[in-house]
């Protein structure tokens, strides 16, 4: 199982698009992804509406789980969209 931390820097947070395009990219490997904010229950990191749920604005802090056969490629690919778009 792969972990990383990240901490929200796009001033409106996750907002629609970004998180669209976060499902997207996530259902492109066969890893199960969770994402969870701090005080909350980690959730499916696929399930657009729960994700926008989450409230996740700039400045918080969000963990992400990864795990799978792809895990390594799946975590190195969303690092590097969570740090270019949010």
């Amino acid at each position: 199982m792969k972990q990383f931390t990240y901490t929200i820097k796009d001033e409106v947070g996750i907002h629609a698009r970004p998180a669209g395009n976060l499902v997207k990219l996530i259902k492109g490997y066969s890893s199960t992804v969770t994402i969870e904010k701090e005080g909350k229950p980690a959730i499916n990191a696929t399930a657009l509406m729960k994700l926008m749920g989450l409230g996740v604005k700039c400045g918080d802090t969000v963990k992400f789980s990864i795990e799978g056969d792809d895990e390594e490629a799946s975590a190195k690919a969303i690092e590097e969209f969570m740090t270019a778009n949010l």
